[in-house]
This record gives C-alpha cells, sequence and structure tokens, in this order.
C-alpha cells in the first residue's frame, strides 16, 4: 500500500477519534486524603431544621411524640433537648440504628425552632470460632476447634442522614403532633 493512501484510509479514523476526545469532558477528582470538613458546603438550602409557632416546651413535647409514636425509645426528653434511637435488621447479618437528636430553640415568646440530625450506624455480625488448647506432654499443646461460635455486632459505618424528604417527613409529623397537642390530645 502506497504511504499516501495509508494516509488516506486512516485519516477518517484519525478524525473519529479526535471528535470522540473532544466530546468527553474530564471528570472532577475528588480528593479521598482531603479532610472530610474541607467537603463541607455549609450551604442554605439543606436545612436541619424549623420553626415552629408554638412555644419551646411544646415543640420539644410534639418531637417526643413524634419519634415514640414510631417506635423510637427515647433516651432524653426535656424542654430543650430530645434524643431518641430505633434498631432494624434490613438483612440477615446486617444491623442499623437509627438515632435522631434534637435540640429545642427559643425564637421568642411564642416561635421555637427545632434543630434535627439523625445519624445512622451500621453494624454486621462477626463470628470468632471458638477453640480450645489441649496439652499433650510428648507433642506439646495442639489447639483444636471446639464447635461453637461468638458472635458479636462490629460498627461498619456510620453517618449523619442527609437533609431531605426524610427530615420533611419527621417536620410533618411533628406538626401534626402540635395540632394535636392544640386540641387538647
Amino acid at each position: 500500500m502506497r504511504p499516501t493512501l495509508l494516509r488516506r484510509s486512516l485519516l477518517p479514523i484519525a478524525c473519529g477519534l479526535a471528535l470522540l476526545g473532544g466530546c468527553t469532558s474530564p471528570r472532577p477528582k475528588t480528593d479521598l486524603k482531603s479532610p472530610v470538613y474541607q467537603r463541607e458546603a455549609f450551604t442554605a438550602d439543606e436545612t436541619f431544621s424549623r420553626l415552629f409557632d408554638t412555644p419551646v416546651a411544646q415543640s420539644c413535647e410534639a418531637a417526643r411524640r413524634a419519634l415514640l409514636s414510631q417506635g423510637y425509645i427515647v433516651s432524653r426528653a426535656d424542654e430543650r433537648q430530645v434524643v431518641g434511637s430505633k434498631r432494624f435488621q434490613p438483612e440477615g447479618e446486617v444491623h442499623v440504628e437509627l438515632t435522631f437528636n434534637i435540640v429545642c430553640a427559643t425564637e421568642g415568646e411564642r416561635l421555637s425552632t427545632l434543630f434535627v440530625s439523625a445519624q445512622q450506624d451500621k453494624y454486621v455480625l462477626k463470628k470468632n470460632p471458638n477453640a480450645a488448647s489441649i496439652g499433650v506432654s510428648a507433642v506439646g499443646s495442639i489447639s483444636v476447634p471446639v464447635g461453637s461460635t461468638e458472635d458479636s455486632l462490629v460498627k461498619v459505618a456510620s453517618e449523619t442522614v442527609p437533609a431531605g424528604v426524610f427530615y420533611d417527613r419527621f417536620f410533618a409529623l411533628v406538626q401534626r403532633m402540635l395540632k394535636v397537642q392544640a386540641e387538647g390530645g
């Protein structure tokens, strides 16, 4: 094949590759070695709070009742803070615990703000086989499996639940509890 003919046959391929290369843009690199706090955005659109037209004690009580109505175990509740948690087992050897931390702040005589943050902790079941040592005078000690296992939960992940529909549903339930309280229920 002559060199000019070879160049003509490779020209469409080279142009096609150049076009494909121009259409793709490099993906932004996420620096996994940078500290997490440097990726914290502090944007106003991700809200973990809601303003209520009720005194702080009533808002905190409504938050407590909202958690109780959904099967949460409330470990702390007063006029300024509510803490509650609930456990789930989505898979056979996976356990998840969801913990709500609610801070109730006064915004005047009749207004209050609830600051809510939920943390999800994920655990997996780890099986540790038990072994026993048997001492034999001529050989030394021999370790043999006994046949039993000891199970333990190991935390493998922990994260704050991001703002969004999850919190919107919670705040809607708090609003409903405030309405029930106002009606005397």
